[in-house]
Parts: structure tokens; C-alpha cells; sequence
């Protein structure tokens, strides 16, 4: 049966648009403060996975909340599951924007705000893509399930509570629909690691910087004694800052740019760069040699850089560091390819980051499917007939996304080739065009692993 997918997705595009920016309303960010039973990630972020259970109770699909911890949207019965795992949970707005960070405000084409491309956007995008299949009466003798969750920046405690609390089962065959076009077929491990230690960095009382470990810094602030010689040494560092004097104290505030800690070489982290400053001002030599060691973020410095030909290079992105009450602790994000043995390798960043003590905090293992396998080919396909890009082909990335927890799973889309759609950064967003795009696309996608015969992973 011949289906045109952008006619059959086209007449809902309105409707996702309008609703997408009442998502994007919500700051679904992750509140620890304010968690309860049902809302185990606060509160706005339970109103964003009730804001899409509700749309979904509304157009007849079955909806299971989950405790609060995701949202399933389910459909049809057979003997093969199709699984699509998005999330509704977004990092936080930080730096200089342009357009409210949570406003889905429409201009030139493209809805701006925190979740738009990350992955909010994806997410609505593949729910009326189901919604236009069931609609239409394609989804026959197979089961569709939509899992929205709302843990993914900070650890995926979502689908391990779905998966290993409440045992609900593995798809046969699925996709996250927050990566890149045409598809993702491997990842790489990830670890999460803190340099901590009770030291004395007096004069300074104080250093924040940061807000999560898969984010660079772009502000960090230190609150330190005054002396008449800080603001000259700051006019001469090169470093964009700010300095306020309050009484015997001074407060400095030094800049960079937000990147995805994935990619940290895009950004320019301010927390590191304060740590130079202060290390080399006050001639405290364990910040000097931190902020040396984690600049290079391939890990050349710290004698760990590693790359394969499938996973490509280590990089480690510096996302939290603290020192209040003489303890400094930094927590830092690591990427890594296949051939890399963490254990050993976490070892060799101890041993260069002395007096630091490393603690391990989480690790994710690497992921690589088969790029000639019939799954992988099935979705390439799909997105050469909806795109007519067959010069773009499936790829492998250092972030980490659902695929990780759910099997039989890999990332497709909702990036097309050659966007920037600035995930992670101020002003993201997602071009309109592009949203309609990956409607179809996860139409076909979902339809074609539901329907097509002897698909293997």
C-alpha cells in the first residue's frame, strides 16, 4: 500500500504547533527540592508529562502515568511492540536570550525556547505522528507505545523506574527521536565523576558555577577578600567579567558560552577559566593545575585522549564546581569510545589530579548496533524516500540518549543535516518546517517497523 506521509500528517500541523508552544510554557526543569510522591522530579516537570498524558487520554489513546515518572501513550495490539522514547524534561535556561526562554514564541519560521528542539518539538512531532496513523486506521496487528520521560538531562532514573521498577516490557524495535537525521546507530560510554577535596583556598570563600555535568559552564561567580589589586589583574586576563565590590568582600563573575557536554569544544567555560584566574592570582597551585588539566577537553592533558574509527575521541566537560566551607568539589561528564577501559582510565585521572580524590558517580555503557542490519537500513530508508538526502549517511555521536536504556533502540532525528538548532544553548529552537518534516518521518518509521517482515537488529 502506497501512503504519501506528509499528506497524511500534514492536516495536524496546526494544532502541533499550537500545543507545542502551551509545552514549551512549562519549565520543566528538574526541582530536587520540591519532589513528592507522583512528582518525583518536582512539579513542572510533572505538569509537562500531564500536559501530553492529557492531550493523549483526550484522542483516545490509552495513558499510563507511571507513577510520575514518565508518561506511556499506547496503542493497537499484535505481536510486535514499537517503541518511541522522547522526553519532556529540559536543562535550564541559562545565558542571554533573545526570546523568553519558556515563551514558544514563532518568528521567521522558527518557535524559540528551552525544549523546542530538546526535545519537546521531537516529541509532539512523534506523537501526531501516531495520532495521524491511528487516525488514519494504519496500525494494525502491532502495538505502538510513546514514552515521555522526564529524567533524561539528569540521569534516566525515568526509564529505569519503567523499565526495571514498574517491568514493563523492551520493544521489539524502537527509536528516540533526539539525536541527529539521517540516524544514530552508535554512542559512547559516558561517566560522570566529582574531583573533590577539604582544602583551604583562602582568600576565597566561595565559588558556584554551573547547574549539570552535560552542560558547559558559561557563568561562574567567586566571593573572595578584597584587595585593590584584583580588578587591575581582571582588566588584564583577557576574560569577559563582571566585579562588584561588597564591603571587605568582592564578588567575581567571569563569563563563557553554553555548549552541550558533548561537544565541549563548542562552548567556553567560564568555570574553568575562573579557576586559572584564581589559581594564578592567589599562587594556589591545585587550581592552576585543574584548570590546566580539564582545558583540553579530548583528555590530551591528563594522558587519557583515546579514538576509534566507530566511537572517534574521549572528551570530558567540566559542569558543576563548588567550594563553600573549604570543600571544592568539580563534577565532570566523560565521553568515551569502545576501546576505553574506565576503570583504569579513571584511575589515571586520579593519579594526575592530586590532591583531588576522584569519586565515580555514574556510568552508561557505550552503544553499537550493525549499520548493514535490516533495522538500521528500514529507518535509513524511510528517511531517504521522505527527504531525498541520500548523501547523508547514519552516524555515530558522543551523547547519550534513550537508546542507552531502552533495547532494540537507536536515535532518529529529530536534527536534520546542517542545522544548528542551539540545543542546550540560548535562543534554541526548531525551524517549523523541520517539525512537519519529522512528522512524516516518524509516521513512515513507525508504520514500516510495524509492518515490515523479518526485521532483525
Amino acid at each position: 500500500m502506497e501512503i504519501d506521509y506528509k499528506k497524511l500528517v500534514s492536516p495536524y500541523m496546526t494544532t502541533a504547533i499550537n500545543n507545542l508552544a502551551e509545552w514549551i510554557k512549562i519549565p520543566s526543569v528538574l526541582d530536587n527540592s520540591s519532589v513528592k510522591k507522583g512528582a518525583p522530579f518536582g512539579p513542572e516537570v510533572q505538569k509537562a508529562l500531564q500536559y501530553i498524558g492529557q492531550l493523549a487520554e483526550n484522542d483516545g489513546f490509552n495513558v499510563d502515568y507511571c507513577d510520575g515518572y514518565c508518561t506511556e501513550i499506547s496503542f493497537g495490539n499484535g505481536p510486535r511492540t514499537i517503541g518511541i522514547y522522547a522526553h519532556a524534561d529540559v536543562v535550564p535556561a541559562t545565558g542571554n536570550w533573545k526570546h523568553p526562554a519558556f515563551g514558544g514564541q514563532i518568528d521567521q519560521g522558527k518557535m524559540f525556547g528551552r525544549g523546542t528542539s530538546d526535545d519537546k518539538g521531537p516529541a509532539m512531532s512523534a506523537y501526531y505522528a501516531l495520532k495521524a496513523l491511528k487516525d488514519g486506521n494504519l496500525i494494525n496487528n502491532f502495538r505502538v507505545v510513546l514514552v515521555i520521560g522526564g529524567n533524561e538531562e539528569n540521569g534516566s532514573r525515568c526509564l529505569d523506574y519503567y523499565f526495571h521498577i514498574l517491568k514493563k516490557p523492551y520493544a521489539d524495535f524502537g527509536f528516540t527521536p533526539d539525536g541527529n537525521f539521517p540516524l544514530i546507530y552508535g554512542e559512547k560510554a559516558m561517566s560522570n565523576f566529582t574531583l573533590e577535596s577539604d582544602i583551604d583556598f583562602a582568600p576565597i570563600s566561595e565559588i558556584n558555577a554551573g547547574l549539570a555535568g552535560n552542560l558547559v559552564i558559561d557563568q561562574a561567580i567567586a566571593k573572595v577578600q578584597y584587595d585593590e589589586n584584583i580588578l587591575p589583574a581582571l582588566e588584564t586576563s583577557g576574560y569577559s567579567y563582571q566585579f562588584v565590590k561588597e564591603g571587605a568582600r568582592a564578588v567575581i563573575t567571569i563569563f563563557g558560552k553554553s555548549a552541550h557536554g558533548s561537544v565541549p569544544h563548542l562552548g567556553d567555560n567560564a568555570g574553568l577559566k575562573l579557576l586559572a584566574f584564581l589559581g594564578e592570582y592567589y599562587r594556589l597551585y591545585p587550581l592552576t593545575k585543574i584548570a590546566r588539566l580539564f582545558k583540553d577537553s579530548t583528555g590530551h592533558e591528563l594522558g587519557v585522549f583515546c579514538e576509534s574509527e566507530a566511537l572517534h575521541q574521549t572528551t570530558l566537560n567540566v559542569g558543576i564546581i563548588s567550594y563553600n566551607n573549604q570543600h571544592f568539589s568539580m563534577l565532570v561528564n566523560f565521553r568515551y569510545p569502545e576501546i576505553v577501559e574506565p576503570v583504569s582510565t579513571l584511575a589515571k585521572i586520579q593519579d594526575e589530579s592530586q590532591p583531588f580524590v576522584v569519586n565515580l558517580k555514574s556510568e552508561a555503557p557505550y552503544l553499537l548496533f550493525n549499520p548493514e542490519s535490516s533495522f538500521i537500513k528500514t529507518l535509513l530508508n524511510v528517511y531517504q524516500v521522505e527527504t531525498g538526502d541520500y548523501t547523508h549517511l547514519p552516524e555515530t555521536i558522543g551523547g547519550g540518549t534513550y537508546a542507552k536504556e531502552a533495547k532494540n533502540t537507536v536515535a532518529f532525528g529529530s536534527a536534520f543535516p546542517g542545522r544548528d538548532d542551539l540545543i542546550h544553548s540560548p535562543d534554541e529552537h526548531i525551524h517549523l518546517s523541520d517539525f512537519e518534516l519529522s512528522m512524516a518521518l516518524y509516521a513512515h518509521a513507525i508504520y514500516d517497523l510495524g509492518s515490515k517482515d523479518a526485521l532483525k537488529i
